[in-house]
């Protein structure tokens, strides 16, 4: 089987952020407006704020990030390496792809912009049977 590798995607990566800063907007609003206070309206600026800083200082990292599935393992960044012996679990959680091992240890591979695809590979390679 010859070597896939799986790329976070940066429209996916970007989308998500979208959403978490609007959830982060609706919540500093709500407790603002729990508070009393009047200026309800800094509380989505307060979390359009922080979201946006995360985003932008994150996305030189995680916006590129690689992993990819050998015949005998899944390498990923930094020094993450799974054998496919290993591998008892895969699921996908919105955009992302959780590898859990025999042990408990758990890896995810976020920003996939297909990750049911990336899953299914994954289980087929671990199952040993093309993907």
């Amino acid at each position: 089987m010859p070597d896939t590798t799986f790329h976070a995607d940066r429209m996916t990566y970007w989308r998500a952020h979208a959403w978490l800063a609007a959830l982060a907007m609706a919540v500093g609003m709500g407790v603002l407006w729990l508070m009393d206070n009047p200026h309800v309206w800094t509380g989505a600026v307060g979390g359009l704020f922080a979201v946006a800083v995360r985003a932008f200082y994150l996305a030189s990292d995680e916006a590129r990030a690689e992993w990819t599935l050998t015949g005998t393992e899944i390498i990923g960044p930094v020094t993450r390496r799974i054998p496919l012996a290993d591998v008892a679990q895969v699921r996908t959680l919105g955009s992302a792809v959780q590898i859990i091992t025999g042990s408990g240890d758990k890896h995810l591979m976020k920003y996939m912009a297909s990750p049911r695809d990336v899953a299914a590979r994954i289980e087929a390679a671990a199952r040993g049977s093309a993907p």
